[in-house]
């Protein structure tokens, strides 16, 4: 009888200490090396630093991910929508040439970049405690994250969080 008493308490317990909603990258996230379709290698830091005074939409993706390349018209109808934000798509394809098809394929309209072939490994991933593709967040025209994390382009808190920022 305890033991089901304490039911109640374990579960309180447990949403009380839900991931909390991160508002700025750390040191290693934006430390971490991209590279660019061009093929120039960029830190994270200095590609958001282009963005600064706008709203940053990024698209963590991959051409081989059949939920990415099925939620794409998803991010087009967002790009309709929210025309005044920057949208920024990073790519955990495993081939270069397979990112760069990918890009023109499904229509990665924005800025592209090449985080690393895995998803699972690497510091950016470990930062923004990647765990399933395509991933969506939102960064406020002072560079803090306003979304850390949406797994659906029409998710409701990605669109009232990209109208709060209008």
């Amino acid at each position: 009888m305890k033991k089901l008493l304490m039911l109640p308490l374990i579960f309180f317990g447990m949403m009380s200490c839900s991931e909390a909603q991160e508002t700025s990258f750390s040191e290693a996230a934006l430390n971490s090396k991209m590279t660019s379709v061009g093929g120039k290698e960029i830190a994270f830091k200095d590609i958001l630093a282009q963005y600064k005074g706008k709203t940053v939409v990024i698209d963590v993706w991959a051409s081989w991910c059949p939920d990415c390349i099925k939620g794409m018209p998803k991010v087009h109808a967002l790009q309709k929508q929210f025309t005044n934000a920057v949208y920024l798509f990073l790519s955990y394809d495993r081939e270069d040439a397979k990112w760069k098809e990918g890009i023109k394929k499904y229509g990665a309209n924005g800025d592209n970049y090449h985080v690393g072939k895995s998803m699972k490994e690497g510091d950016f991933a470990k930062a923004i405690k990647l765990d399933w593709i395509p991933r969506y967040m939102v960064v406020d025209k002072t560079g803090k994250i306003a979304l850390f994390k949406a797994i659906e382009a029409d998710d409701e808190k990605l669109i009232a969080t990209l109208k709060q920022l209008k």
